[in-house]
């Protein structure tokens, strides 16, 4: 499978399943483009995403709060705002690790 170096992509996704699961380039395509639709849509209802063995995306809401400019140190309040982290579960992490 040809890859971008360092990135995997949808494409990519889609070809790992078109390989292994026989589905056609369309449907393993198609089936990549579902997942995470579902996923987007999930988090835009406020859900977080668990996939078990890989990890957690989470969303956290944070509250309005002073910053600072670091250039002129000039005082601004930052508005608040819904952010997502990843979680990486403990299975994936010692994967990483092993390398």
């Amino acid at each position: 499978m040809a890859r971008n170096v360092g990135t995997l992509t949808r494409a990519d996704l889609a070809e790992t399943i078109n390989r292994k699961m026989g589905f056609s380039r369309a449907e393993s395509l198609g089936l990549v483009e579902s997942i995470l639709a579902h996923m987007c849509s999930a988090m835009k209802d406020g859900e977080n995403v668990k996939i078990s063995g890989f990890g957690s995306f989470v969303l956290r809401d944070k509250k309005e709060r002073v910053g600072r400019n670091p250039k002129t140190g000039v005082e601004v309040p930052i508005t608040p705002r819904r952010v997502m982290t990843f979680r990486a579960s403990q299975i994936l992490k010692d994967r990483i690790a092993k390398g």
